[in-house]
């Protein structure tokens, strides 16, 4: 893809028309053809898999020049692996069930009339994002599913990565003879095109923004069209005084190091204190052994020498990096105070083999995913068997959670009467 320059305004609106002409067709689109699409645009990345590594190396390189950090790196990163899993996403998307037209309720009035209550597209969605490129196919994958046009801005770092996939996104709507503007990629790095983008209230139905604290404080400030915001994640793992010691070093650690630079990553522990010296020698021994920074309080520092002071603005950071916080807390209530006070309502977790405790953990920690004796690695609509996601809807408005085919429809009332006046 050229990237265009000049003319901003012209380009977004052509852009914009472009999608509600090729939503009217989509809207309605059978499944086999939508289907057809994605099982066509997950072969043509298999077969452009070489072309697509080549364009990403160009991205790598500009980012390492660009000083990027290596979490950063990794999630621009392509490999034939990632490729693959960005064909089987699509695979998935299309075996999913197609929401469209799904009949959610139905009754009967004492007048006659019969009411339904179904599922349709939301319409036309603008996506931004930054540097992760595969967010291009899951994202024009689950809007194709669920009948919604989509217009694509992904980040400058990612932008011939972004660029080589759409290629083959585009080749899946010709195979199955959609239009090809049902899934559209802003074609230039120009921050004027999210401003654009924030105002074209008459051409896009919602805009999901997912990236970092910068990027979501400007939509949310300038956007016109309402959004399904998708916040930094601040996610915490606590464990609890009721922990299997062996199971909390393993889900910690798989927690925050699995993979540093995902939104799902954990960024802070919480332990109770009156367990600390008994579970934490083994859980920061595996942290440091997998190459994190720990940052602790006073009562973390004194059981390794090797734990440095942790400020008060670590409790609220992404760190998208191998470090992590540990704080000690009191019990589950002084955890669930802490995570309301720094958390960023994403994904939380509980380690613990008591009940009780894990039930007041789960009611009161105000997340858009909460979790008992898991690694919050696991916040993610494929590991849910939702096929893939766009985000992690952190709101509380229409979709919380991830952001998956279902949740990108709304609904429509179908009224049937059989010449019934209103007396």
């Amino acid at each position: 893809m050229i990237e265009i320059t000049t003319g901003i305004p012209a380009l977004m609106k052509s852009i914009g028309d472009n999608a509600k002409a090729a939503l009217r067709t989509l809207a309605t689109a059978p499944t086999e053809q939508k289907n057809k699409a994605l099982i066509s645009s997950a072969e043509s990345l298999r077969n452009r898999q070489n072309e697509i590594i080549s364009d990403n190396a160009k991205d790598m390189g500009a980012g390492a020049d660009k000083g990027l950090s290596p979490a950063l790196l990794d999630r621009l990163a392509l490999n034939e692996e990632r490729i693959e899993g960005m064909a089987k996403g699509l695979e998935d998307i299309a075996s999913l069930a197609d929401p469209v037209g799904d009949v959610t309720a139905e009754w009967d009035r004492p007048n006659g009339l019969i009411i339904q209550r179904k599922r349709v597209p939301l319409g036309v969605i603008g996506i931004i994002y930054e540097s992760r490129p595969n967010v291009t196919a899951d994202a024009g994958g689950l809007c194709l599913k669920a009948g919604n046009a989509a217009i694509l801005r992904g980040g400058s770092e990612s932008f011939h990565s972004s660029s080589a996939i759409m290629e083959s996104l585009k080749a899946g709507l010709i195979a199955a003879a959609l239009p090809e503007h049902a899934i559209q990629l802003v074609p230039t790095k120009d921050r004027e095109a999210v401003g654009e983008m924030l105002t074209m209230a008459d051409s896009i139905d919602v805009i999901v923004p997912r990236g970092g604290k910068s990027l979501i404080e400007r939509v949310t400030a300038e956007s016109k069209v309402p959004l399904f915001k998708h916040l930094e994640g601040v996610c915490h793992s606590y464990v609890n005084c009721d922990a299997d010691p062996e199971m909390a070093r393993d889900i910690v650690v798989n927690a925050k190091m699995r993979r540093t630079g995902i939104c799902g990553a954990t960024e802070t522990v919480l332990v109770d204190r009156e367990v600390a010296s008994k579970m934490m020698p083994s859980i920061l021994n595996g942290l440091i052994d997998a190459g994190c920074e720990v940052r602790g309080d006073a009562v973390i520092r004194a059981l390794d020498g090797r734990v440095t002071e942790a400020s008060k603005e670590d409790w609220g950071t992404e760190y998208l990096d191998s470090i992590v916080s540990v704080k000690t807390v009191d019990d589950v209530e002084d955890a669930i105070d802490h995570i309301e006070i720094y958390g960023s309502n994403h994904t939380d977790a509980i380690i613990t083999d008591n009940g009780a405790t894990a039930e007041t953990f789960l009611n009161g920690v105000d997340s858009a995913i909460v979790m008992v004796n898991a690694s919050t690695q696991f916040a993610d609509g494929g590991e849910f068997g939702m096929g893939a996601e766009i985000g992690i809807s952190t709101g509380k408005l229409h979709a919380r959670g991830p952001v998956g085919v279902e949740q990108l429809t709304s609904s429509k009332y179908v009224v049937r009467g059989s010449g019934q006046c209103r007396p």
